[in-house]
């Protein structure tokens, strides 16, 4: 004899309540300043990032680019120190400490790493990445 199981029911929540901000996600600083200086870790990493961008775009040296980079890069790193080391970063905080300054520091050394290895004069040479071009068939350097 096989005995039928009681139908269930799902019961979708009438309101979601919310959901809690990360931890450090307060402003740095009090209520009494201007947004951008409540917000001071946010404005400087952007601002680090806009000027490497700058650099980037308007360079008219050799390896202009690669500077601009490595400031972007550079700009990232900063956002990772800051948020590991700041108890409050305020829109510098997206999920919890560790998992942002994992993703800022996995982020910013790799636009740093890409930057060291581009081509041409690369600052940076891996043997490998050599082996890995010949075998798609470009010339050896």
């Amino acid at each position: 004899m096989i005995e039928r199981r009681p139908a269930r029911t799902r019961r979708r929540p009438v309101r979601t309540t919310g959901t809690l901000p990360p931890e450090g996600a307060g402003p740095a600083l009090g209520r009494g300043h201007p947004l951008p200086v409540r917000q001071w870790p946010i404005t400087l990493v952007l601002t680090v990032v806009l000027t490497g961008l700058a650099v980037t775009v308007f360079a008219d040296f050799e390896d202009g680019f690669k500077y601009g980079l490595m400031v972007v890069g550079g700009g990232i790193l900063l956002g990772a120190v800051l948020r590991l080391v700041l108890p409050e970063v305020g829109m510098l905080a997206v999920r919890s400490r560790f998992t942002d300054v994992i993703v800022l520091l996995v982020l910013g050394c790799g636009i740093v790493l890409l930057t060291a290895v581009a081509q041409p004069d690369p600052w940076l040479e891996f043997p490998l990445l050599d082996n890995i071009g010949q075998l798609i068939g470009r010339p050896r350097h």
